[in-house]
């Protein structure tokens, strides 16, 4: 049975990175991925003590609030995880949520009652 923690205080950046580097794989720093972890809102998947599912959100809780990142283990994916995690994100935040989506996934986002929004840009 899947559990999901609203406002996951506990996310521990040991734990996060080799989740994360299962879908987006890279060369996360320990320290700063803790620090980042701090300033979102973490909404988790776990099956048993495995995390499956992390929706992260950045809000000033007034204004404006971003979805920085929905990941769902690969497998699995296709099993309503992120559906559910967009949903407690709807449903626990007090703004509109803005984010970007990668190509492909509209048809997701759009099936969870998500609208194409403003145009993104990004500076690097």
């Amino acid at each position: 049975m899947m559990n999901y923690i609203v406002n996951d205080q506990s996310l521990d950046a040991v734990v996060f990175i080799p989740f994360a580097n299962k879908i987006w794989p890279g060369d996360y720093d320990l320290d700063k991925t803790q620090t980042a972890l701090s300033k979102t809102q973490n909404i988790t998947a776990y099956d048993g003590k495995t995390l499956v599912g992390v929706l992260r959100i950045l809000t000033d809780g007034y204004f404006f609030g971003t979805i920085t990142e929905l990941l769902v283990h690969p497998e699995y994916q296709k099993q309503g995880i992120g559906s559910r995690l967009l949903q407690l994100a709807k449903d626990n935040t007090p703004t509109m949520l803005y984010f970007g989506a990668q190509p492909g996934l509209e048809t997701f986002y759009e099936k969870n009652g998500c609208q194409k929004s403003l145009q993104s840009y990004m500076i690097e």
